[in-house]
């Protein structure tokens, strides 16, 4: 039997702190003698003991195994052995601590190979998450989408009209009926007054508007091919369907002059709550933010266009509309200054109007100097008539910020008052101190700091209207003031 190599030398193998110190003769990196260092740092290696000793053990291994032994394999093995107090120089590898089993369940360290240094990483495949034309639709939604198309186009070889793709506006897309006509428009680009099948798969289908959400599908419908927003032109087309076919609007088609005035006054409106930026442009996002989309499918359900309050309601139309003929005494469809300071039976404050006429809440579309036109009435009426909306606080809170520093301080608040307290006098109302008022202010909005109001400090408080009353509506603010108190308190309480 052979006798095993005593591997005792081997094992006690450590690293030496002294032996990583370099002669005091080494030259400086790039030197021409800097190989000839190498060579003599190599010759000093082997002659270290521990060296001797791991030369001879992997010289009788060789001898043993013959060809088929791996000599690279030893060293990192031996070298990774050492003394117990001797820490490593950098944290082992997991394939290294490893110890694998020889015969018998015996390590065997130094018959033992190493495995490949790097593994062949796996590649991760991450799906695709971004579409430039949005995602496609799921086969099986497809699948059942083009089995409805099939239903609804069969038997029109040619296509359908505008009156037969009602249905498919209405059931397929799931969108308002009176969006038939412009999107009739968008897919019978050539005009020929029918829309294929193959047509409407290919706008509809294959460019994957299924897969957009409602707010998208109708901006993309609405929009211009080169914009990225909407104007008021984009939603004629809508309004002169509703104006066609609703049945709750059927009597105004006797009446040209109100159905024009009753669809600029709707998208006045629209664009009142939803376009906050001011310009006449509406954007994807404030379409999202808003709740146009409810609106018109409820009109589209509900045959009582009254019913339907927000925007739509013919009622409120023609509120306004009479409001604005009543003051405009020369029917030029502009009102002046004078005009408007009669607007509630000199209800405001010639204060409030000047601020009004200086397009400091808003700049008139008029082009006129010092003439207000409809669209511009429009908007001052719907900041007028509910004070707590956000598009009214907005309104009128520019208007009392007299210097344009975003806070109302007690001296704004004081110079409006004023006239108010100098009406109250004339008609021989009991007059209030501005400092009571003051702490009904303070109290009734609850500001952050109270020495002066924000525009957040509004947006808190559902009883905003109250507060611009008292500065500049006489009739509302004595009507507030006559209320019973137990009212207002339980009114506060449900507004808080």
């Amino acid at each position: 039997m052979e006798v095993a190599p005593d591997l005792s030398a081997v094992s006690a193998l450590a690293l030496q702190v002294d032996l990583l110190q370099l002669p005091p003769e080494i030259p400086a990196p790039g030197a021409p003698a800097l190989r000839g260092v190498l060579d003599h740092l190599f010759a000093h290696w082997l002659s270290l003991p521990d060296t001797v000793a791991l030369v001879s053990c992997l010289a009788q291994k060789a001898k043993a195994n013959g060809a088929g032994f791996a000599g690279g394999a030893m060293l990192p093995s031996m070298m990774m052995q050492g003394g117990a107090n001797v820490p490593p120089l950098s944290p082992r590898s997991p394939r290294l601590s490893r110890k694998p089993s020889g015969v018998g369940g015996h390590s065997n360290r130094c018959a033992s190979p190493l495995r490949p240094a790097t593994a062949r990483a796996v590649k991760e495949v991450i799906p695709q998450f971004y579409f430039r034309d949005g995602r496609p639709l799921p086969y099986e939604q497809k699948r059942q989408c083009i089995s409805i198309v099939e239903q609804l186009f069969a038997g029109h070889s040619n296509g359908l009209r505008i009156q037969e793709f009602r249905m498919v506006t209405r059931e397929l897309c799931k969108l308002p009926s009176f969006f038939t006509t412009v999107l009739f428009g968008k897919i019978d680009k050539d005009n020929t007054e029918f829309v294929s099948r193959d047509a409407f798969m290919d706008f509809w289908v294959n460019s994957n508007m299924m897969t957009m959400d409602s707010a998208t599908q109708v901006f993309t419908i609405l929009k211009q091919p080169d914009h990225d927003y909407l104007t008021k032109e984009d939603f004629k087309p809508v309004l002169r369907d509703l104006l066609d076919n609703h049945p709750g609007l059927e009597f105004l088609k006797s009446t040209p002059e109100f159905q024009e005035r009753y669809a600029e006054t709707v998208v006045y409106r629209i664009f009142y709550c939803l376009n906050r930026i001011g310009n006449g442009l509406l954007s994807l996002r404030e379409l999202k933010r808003g709740n146009l989309l409810d609106s018109l499918r409820h009109a589209d359900d509900e045959e009582d266009i009254n019913k339907v309050l927000r925007y739509f309601s013919y009622e409120h139309f023609y509120v306004i509309y009479c409001k604005f003929w009543e003051l405009d005494t020369d029917h030029d469809f502009f009102i002046d200054k004078e005009n408007l300071i009669k607007y509630g039976n000199h209800a405001l404050t010639y204060r409030i109007v000047d601020r009004i006429f200086s397009e400091v809440p808003r700049k008139f579309t008029s082009k006129i100097p010092g003439k207000m036109c409809y669209e511009d009435f429009v908007h001052f009426i719907l900041s007028e008539e509910d004070k707590s909306s956000e598009p009214s606080q907005d309104y009128w809170f520019k208007c009392i910020d007299l210097d344009g520093n975003g806070i109302l301080t007690h001296i704004e608040l004081q110079y409006f008052f004023e006239e108010q307290l100098h009406r109250m006098e004339c008609m021989a109302q009991e007059p209030v101190l501005f400092e009571d008022i003051l702490c009904q202010l303070v109290d009734m909005i609850g500001p952050e700091d109270d020495t002066f109001f924000t525009i957040k400090d509004f947006r808190r408080c559902k009883l905003s209207g109250h507060f611009f009353n008292v500065l500049f509506n006489l009739n509302k603010f004595m009507a507030f003031e006559s209320r019973d108190p137990f009212l207002i308190r339980q009114c506060v309480k449900s507004h808080p």
